[in-house]
């Protein structure tokens, strides 16, 4: 699973280019707010396994109107730096590797 280009925005973390991209458009159960917004990661020059991370908060374009911060790339630079200390290999192939950092997250009833 590789990012497309269209959308995806440059990082540099610890002197390693990635690739990071948000959805422009929240899913069904992200727009209910009923799930965690997500973003993927990917090497930028060297895809291999994609990393997903699901963050603590409602997708910043949910339909029902939860308050929600916009995902900062000091957010997507925490999340890589912890995704590569609990074993994640961005240039290996492999299925993609899951950070969930939801803790906290209340799905709307």
């Amino acid at each position: 699973m590789t990012l497309g280009r269209k959308g995806a925005r440059r990082i540099m973390v610890d002197g390693t280019a990635y690739r990071w991209r948000l959805r422009h458009r929240p899913t069904y159960s992200q727009g209910v707010a009923w799930s965690p917004c997500t973003f993927a990661v990917e090497h930028a020059d060297t895809p291999g396994t994609t990393l997903l991370v699901a963050t603590h908060q409602p997708h910043p374009s949910n339909w029902i109107g939860h308050e929600a911060k916009p995902v900062l790339p000091s957010d997507v630079a925490q999340a890589i730096e912890r995704a590569l200390h609990e074993g994640w290999t961005p240039t290996a192939s492999g299925p993609p590797f899951r950070l969930d950092l939801s803790t906290g997250f209340t799905p709307s009833p």
